[in-house]
Parts: C-alpha cells; sequence; structure tokens
C-alpha cells in the first residue's frame, strides 16, 4: 500500500483543478480524500483542534484514508521539560480520528541532539506503543552516518519507530526569485539525505519548487526505492510539497504517473472533469 499526500488538506486554491470551482471550505476533505489517501496534519504543530472538528473530520473519510499528525511543538521542542500526563492527555484528545491516524510525527528542533536522546526514550516509551511513530530530526550529528547516527537508529529500531526521510534538494537547487520560494528556504531545513529505512512504513517528505520537470531530475531516484519498498510488503507514505503548496497535489500525481503504480490520485479531478464537459 503506497500512502500518497500533501502537507495540508484544505487549500481554495486548488479550485478549479483538484477541487471543483463550487465546493465549499467544509468540504475540502471530503474532496481531497477522494484522490488522496494521506495527508500531513501540520495543523496539529501549532494547536490541538476542537473536538467537534475532529468528530466533523470521522464523519467526512473514507475507511482508507490515514492522517500523520504531527505532535504539538509545545511537546516536541520542550523534551527537558515534558509532562508526561499532557502528552498522554493530548493522544486520548484526538479519539474520534483515531482510526483513521496511521502515524504521529515527532518532529524535533535542530537544537534536539545527542544529549537529549534520554528524553526522547520517554516519548517513545509513552507513544510507541499506542500508535506507529515517525521521529525526524535535524541536528547535524544525527547525518554523522557514525557514533551519533547509529545510535539514533538503534534507539528507534528499539521501539519499532520510523525515521522521517526529509529531501529539500529541490528547494535549495535554485535562486530565490521569488517571494514563495523565499519563504520556503528561510523556512525548511537543509539537511543531509539518508535513504533509511528502519520499519515497514518509511516515511518520505519532498520539499519541490514549482518547476515540475526540475522536480522530477530530484525525485527520481526515489522512484526505484518507493517501488522496492512495496515490493517488500512496505507501506511507503510520500508528501509532496511546494514553495506555496499550489502545485503540491500535481507534484504528487506527477510522482504516482512516473511510479507506475495504480493509485487513485490518477483518477479524473473535477477541474478536468469540467474542462471536459465544457468542450461539449
Amino acid at each position: 500500500m503506497l500512502y500518497l499526500g500533501c502537507p495540508m488538506w484544505a487549500n481554495s486554491r486548488w479550485k478549479g483543478n483538484l477541487f471543483a470551482d463550487d465546493l465549499s471550505s467544509n468540504e475540502f476533505l471530503t474532496g481531497y480524500s477522494q484522490y488522496f489517501n494521506s495527508v500531513e496534519g501540520n495543523t496539529s504543530f501549532y494547536a490541538d483542534p476542537a473536538t467537534h472538528q475532529l468528530e466533523r473530520w470521522a464523519e467526512q473519510l473514507p475507511v482508507h484514508f490515514r492522517f500523520v499528525f504531527k505532535i504539538p511543538r509545545r511537546f516536541s521542542h520542550a523534551l527537558n521539560e515534558l509532562d508526561h500526563s499532557a502528552l498522554q492527555a493530548w493522544w486520548h484528545h484526538f479519539t474520534p480520528v483515531h482510526r483513521y491516524i496511521g502515524l504521529i510525527h515527532l518532529q524535533l528542533p535542530a537544537s534536539t541532539g545527542p544529549a537529549l536522546l534520554g528524553q526522547l526514550t520517554t516519548v517513545l516509551e509513552l507513544l510507541s506503543s499506542k500508535i506507529p511513530m515517525v521521529v525526524e530530526v535535524r541536528h547535524p550529528a544525527f547525518f554523522d552516518k557514525a557514533e551519533h547516527e547509529l545510535t539514533l537508529n538503534r534507539l528507534l529500531q528499539k521501539f519499532g519507530v520510523e525515521r522521517v526521510v526529509f529531501d529539500s534538494r529541490a528547494l535549495f537547487s535554485v535562486p530565490a526569485s521569488s517571494p514563495a520560494l523565499l519563504d520556503a528556504q528561510g523556512k525548511k531545513p537543509r539537511l543531509p539525505v539518508h535513504a533509511i529505512c528502519l520499519s515497514d512504513r518509511p516515511v518520505l517528505r519532498f520539499i519541490g519548487t514549482d518547476d515540475m520537470d526540475l522536480n522530477r531530475q530530484f525525485y527520481t531516484p526515489w522512484l526505484a526505492k518507493i517501488n522496492s519498498w512495496l515490493a517488500e510488503g512496505k507501506t511507503p507514505y510520500c508528501f509532496f510539497h511546494t514553495p506555496d503548496n499550489t502545485l503540491a497535489p500535481q507534484l504528487c500525481r506527477q510522482f504516482a504517473v512516473d511510479l507506475q503504480q495504480p493509485h487513485s490520485v490518477l483518477a479524473p479531478w473535477p477541474g478536468e472533469q469540467q474542462a471536459q464537459l465544457g468542450l461539449w
């Protein structure tokens, strides 16, 4: 099974393409989930959705859909002051959509290095038995291909936790020629790309540009890797960004076409259907 998605599901700029022109904002998740079977739940990094929102999302989703929610930054960026009961309460808060959560994503800041592995272990002990987890690291020591990286990888494997592969090479391959590119390059990390798979749920976050041909140059090596993981019976999660994410759905779809794997994202989108009707 390949889970494919964008960093969001609600974007009014997708109207006329992924979404029909008349789709209301309350129906964006329904429209998105007809074609994509996963999404990065980045909003949970900044604030907890209200219970009624979670309940509404659960009512809108097909059974095969999977969220990958981020653990809030109030936990991920303060491991030294971790409140165990508050973290467990956060997980309980998401009960209405538990059955739709494929993974939870712990994104650690660049300041979290080897000295805090003990605190990371505590988080893994608290949550990894409840739900499959993925961890994204940004401290340079964890990319040394030596002691620190090996120690981290062994720790994650011990708990059955995957390590996120973050590929921003395409984004940083061009000068910041637009406000969106400048903003994206200012916010996204520039890290070595280690094609790591520690479990049966590898995760790729690909940060591209609005130039689809350029993106293809950088994601082409991933086509063979993703196909090999699928052939091994693994369940990859692949998420694609563009600078302001207007073209994120198209980037996902282009990757799926090049991957040559069947996926719901390849079905005709509402904008295409409307254009065909207009011809008649």
